[in-house]
C-alpha cells in the first residue's frame, strides 16, 4: 500500500511495481501530483497548483519522468533571464571554459550587478568549488549568516543569493540552512555544466503523471483517487492496515506513507509521534508558503520563455503561452532563441492573447493579504519590466496560495528529519521532508520515494537500487572535489 499519490508516493509506487509488488496507491485528492498538480478551473482553463521547474542537477527526478514516459513533455533551456526594476534585461548561461568557470564570461557582463558584487560572489563561489561543495564554516550557520562571513556585500546579496535561494529552497536566507544554499550552488552551478539547465513542463503538471498509473496497473496494481486514508493502523510495532475516510479498512504486507508530514502526525497513533518518540521531530518541523498568481491579458505581453525578476516581490514569471505551444526542438530542449525568432515566437504562442504565471516563494508577506491585492500588487510590478502590461487588458487573474508549500530548511533541521525507515515494522516515510539529503523540492520527493522502496524491499530480502548517482563531477571542480567529502544523498 501507498498512500498519497504526490511524486514521492508515485515515485516510490512505480518502483515497487517495477520490482514485482502488487501495490495499491490511494489518493485523497480527484488527481495524480499532490502539491505539484493542475486542475480545471470553471471556465476550462488548465492551471498548475504552482509553477515547478526542474535543473539539469536533479537526476533522480529525470529518472523518474523516463520510468514514466514523460520525459519528452519537459523542456530545457540553457539561457536564465533576468530583469532589474527599471526593465533592463541580462542573462546568464554557459560558456567554453570547464567547471566551475564556466560560466564566467556570461557573469561578467551580469549588468544588474557592480564590480564589487561580482567581485565577492566570484569569491564565495571559488571557495565552494575548492571545497567540493562542502565549506566547514557553514556547520550550523544560516545562510545569510555564511554570506556574512564571506564579505558579501547588499547588493549581491539581495540581486544573487537571494533571487537564486529563496525560489529554490522556498525560504529565506536568514532562516535557511547554510547547507543547502551552498549545496545548490556546487550541483547546480559549479560541479557540472549542465547542472543550471532549466527544465519546465510543456503540459500541464498532471499529465506527467498518466503513466504513473498505468505502470502500476499493467503490474496487477491499482490506482485509487478520492481515497483519503483517516487513520495508519499500527499493532504491537507492525504495520496492520488502513482506515480509509468512508470507514471502509485495507490491509497489506507493507506501507509506504508519502503524506506531508503534519498530515502523518494526524494518521498515526500520538505513541509514535509524542515527545520522546522516534518520531518526536515531526512536531518540529515548519512550513514555508508559495504564493502563485495566473494572468491572462488581451494580447502579447512577454517575449522571454521566463524572467527572474530582481528587486521585487514578484520572483519568477512564466510565459505560459510560449511555455506550451512554442517552438520544440526533438528531445524536448528548446535551444536560446535569439529576439526576432522570440518575437515570432511569441506572436505565434499568443494570437489571441497571453498566459502568465508568477511564482512567489516564502511569500509570508502574502499570506494575509486578499486575492485583489496581490494581483494588483503583480501587475503594478510588471508594468516596470514588461511594458507591454501597462495598455494590455487583464481578461482574468486567479491566485493560489499553498500556505505550508514544503518544510522550512532552516538550520540544523536535518536532526528532526527520519529516515524512510519507520519505528514500525512494514511502514515505511517517503517525502521531501524525510531525510533525502535535499531540500524540499522535487527531486527531493522522488529521492524519498525510491528511498523508501529500497528500504521495504530490503526489509523483504530482495534487495535493489533505485536512487541515481549525481551528475558527475568536471573540470577544475572535479581535481578539487576528489578526496573531498562533498554532501551526499
Amino acid at each position: 500500500m501507498v498512500i498519497g499519490g504526490g511524486l514521492a508516493g508515485l515515485s516510490s509506487a512505480v518502483a515497487l511495481a517495477e520490482a514485482g509488488f502488487r501495490v495499491r496507491l490511494l489518493e485523497k485528492r480527484p488527481r495524480l501530483g499532490g502539491r505539484a498538480t493542475s486542475y480545471t478551473l470553471p471556465d476550462g482553463a488548465e492551471v498548475d497548483n504552482c509553477q515547478h521547474v526542474t535543473l539539469g542537477c536533479c537526476t533522480n527526478l529525470a529518472d523518474f519522468y523516463r520510468r514514466v514516459g514523460a520525459e519528452g513533455k519537459i523542456r530545457f533551456y540553457d539561457r536564465l533571464y533576468f530583469a532589474d526594476k527599471q526593465g533592463r534585461r541580462s542573462s546568464i548561461e554557459a560558456g567554453a571554459w570547464p567547471p566551475p568557470l564556466h560560466m564566467a564570461p556570461s557573469f561578467l557582463f551580469f549588468g544588474a550587478l557592480t564590480w564589487a558584487d561580482k567581485r565577492g560572489i566570484a569569491r564565495a563561489m571559488l571557495s565552494i568549488a575548492r571545497a567540493g561543495g562542502n565549506s566547514p564554516i557553514a556547520a550550523g550557520a544560516s545562510m545569510l549568516d555564511w554570506l556574512h562571513r564571506m564579505g558579501q556585500t547588499p547588493g549581491a546579496i539581495e540581486r544573487f543569493w537571494r533571487v537564486v535561494l529563496v525560489s529554490a529552497l522556498d525560504e529565506e536566507l536568514a532562516r535557511t540552512d547554510a547547507r543547502y544554499g551552498i549545496e545548490v550552488f556546487w550541483k547546480a552551478f559549479l560541479a557540472n555544466r549542465q547542472g543550471y539547465r532549466v527544465g519546465i513542463p510543456s503540459v500541464p503538471l498532471a499529465e506527467l503523471y498518466k503513466g504513473c498509473e498505468q505502470a502500476v496497473v499493467q503490474r496487477g496494481g491499482e490506482v485509487r483517487v478520492r481515497a483519503g486514508v483517516r487513520e495508519i493502523r499500527v499493532q504491537q510495532d507492525r504495520f496492520a492496515g488502513a482506515i480509509l475516510e468512508d470507514g471502509s479498512e485495507i490491509e497489506a504486507h507493507a506501507c509506504v506513507a508519502a503524506v506531508p508530514h503534519d498530515v502523518l502526525q494526524k494518521l498515526l497513533s500520538k505513541e509514535l509521534s509524542e515527545d520522546g518518540s522516534k518520531l518526536e521531530g515531526l512536531r518540529h518541523l515548519k512550513t514555508s508558503p508559495i504564493t502563485g498568481v495566473h494572468l491572462w491579458f488581451d494580447r502579447a505581453v512577454m517575449a522571454e520563455p521566463f524572467l527572474t525578476l530582481l528587486d521585487h516581490t514578484t520572483q519568477w514569471v512564466f510565459n505560459k503561452s510560449l511555455l506550451s505551444g512554442g517552438p520544440e526542438t526533438k528531445g524536448g530542449e528548446v535551444r536560446p532563441m535569439g529576439k526576432t525568432e522570440e518575437a515570432a515566437a511569441e506572436e505565434e504562442a499568443a494570437p489571441d492573447g497571453q498566459y502568465l504565471q508568477i511564482v512567489i516563494s516564502a511569500s509570508y508577506d502574502l499570506v494575509p493579504r486578499s486575492r485583489q491585492e496581490i494581483i494588483d500588487l503583480c501587475v503594478r510590478e510588471l508594468g516596470a519590466v514588461l511594458p507591454a502590461t501597462r495598455t494590455a487588458k487583464l481578461l482574468k487573474a486567479t491566485v493560489i496560495k499553498e500556505i505550508n508549500a514544503t518544510f522550512s530548511p532552516e538550520p540544523g533541521v536535518d536532526r528532526w528529519r527520519p529516515a524512510q525507515e519507520s519505528p514500525a515494522k512494514g511502514l515505511f516515510l517517503a517525502g521531501d521532508w524525510t531525510r533525502t539529503g535535499w531540500p524540499a523540492t522535487m527531486e527531493g520527493a522522488v529521492r524519498s520515494g525510491y528511498l523508501a522502496a529500497e528500504a521495504l524491499l530490503s526489509a523483504a530480502g530482495q534487495p535493489q537500487k533505485f536512487l541515481q548517482p549525481d551528475l558527475p563531477y568536471e573540470g577544475l571542480s572535479k581535481l578539487w572535489a576528489r578526496g573531498k567529502e562533498a554532501y551526499a544523498p
